[in-house]
């Protein structure tokens, strides 16, 4: 019998960089779950790996710099899939692109991507994932070989292939997010995606036309050379993950491997960038 879980839903004065601290902090603990909200988010935990204090240590919610309540409640197991239809809602970007769990109703859109979740990044609701999408969708993915790097939930692998794209790797070191994706792209009838888990190591020998990276800042400065490395020339990199002060030692960084900085879409605090390969 599947373990009951405990949810606890945030609200947060000050997105940023609160909601980052703080999700980074119960990730630790063994929170499983997120989901962002315009108010903050729900974190979820298997009841098996929770316990009263859990709470106690947490750095951000002692600090008297940010604002954060919370309630919380145990959730039966039986009640799983009825709390992830109460709080994954379906999202529509520049009215051509629905993106909606397989329990929600059809849209009449240009675009639809069904997406379940689970404990993967990526629903399309979290302003990077959001932009992303954007850039793809105003980019032409015809014929393109294509790298998801950190793909999460697969979504963006899997909107590449509707655009055209017919050869695309996605790859994530995270085991929950390699069965997910896979599992994503059976749902929306994908027959050019390899999921691969892993990380940078897979890319050796490798060329793509279009790389697309949604992790962190650290995580892309680290990655950038082997980026550069399997792009080809003329090729597209599109990078989120990050915030808007961010931006300038990311670019700095891109240059020194002949990355140029050619469009750029921010939301909220959150930015993402297109570069060239040179």
């Amino acid at each position: 019998m599947k373990d009951n879980y405990i949810g606890y839903y945030f609200k947060v004065s000050q997105i940023y960089p609160a909601v980052e601290i703080l999700i980074a902090e119960l990730s630790e603990r063994g929170f499983e779950t997120f989901l962002e909200n315009e108010n903050g988010f729900d974190a979820f935990i298997q009841k098996k790996d929770w316990h009263k204090s859990i709470l106690d240590d947490i750095y951000i919610l002692n600090s008297k710099e940010f604002e954060i309540s919370y309630s919380q409640k145990e959730i039966p197991s039986v009640n799983w899939n009825k709390e992830w239809e109460e709080h994954f809602k379906p999202i529509i970007v520049d009215n051509k692109v629905a993106i909606r769990a397989p329990f929600h109703k059809p849209f009449s859109l240009k675009y639809e991507l069904i997406i379940q979740p689970k404990m993967s990044f990526g629903t399309g609701h979290h302003e990077t994932t959001h932009m992303m999408i954007q850039h793809l969708l105003n980019f032409d993915l015809k014929n393109k070989k294509v790298l998801d790097m950190g793909c999460g939930t697969g979504i963006l692998a899997i909107f590449a292939e509707k655009k055209g794209a017919q050869a695309i790797d996605a790859i994530d070191i995270d085991e929950w997010s390699f069965q997910n994706t896979q599992e994503n792209i059976e749902a929306n009838n994908c027959n050019y995606i390899n999921v691969y888990k892993g990380g940078r190591e897979l890319l050796d020998g490798k060329m793509y036309d279009v790389i697309i990276a949604n992790i962190n800042r650290n995580v892309l400065l680290d990655q950038l050379n082997s980026y550069a490395a399997c792009l080809s020339k003329g090729g597209v990199l599109f990078l989120s993950g990050f915030y808007k002060e961010d931006v300038p030692v990311l670019k700095n960084c891109a240059n020194q491997f002949n990355l140029e900085v050619v469009e750029k879409l921010e939301r909220n605090q959150w930015t993402s960038l297109k570069l060239m390969f040179r």
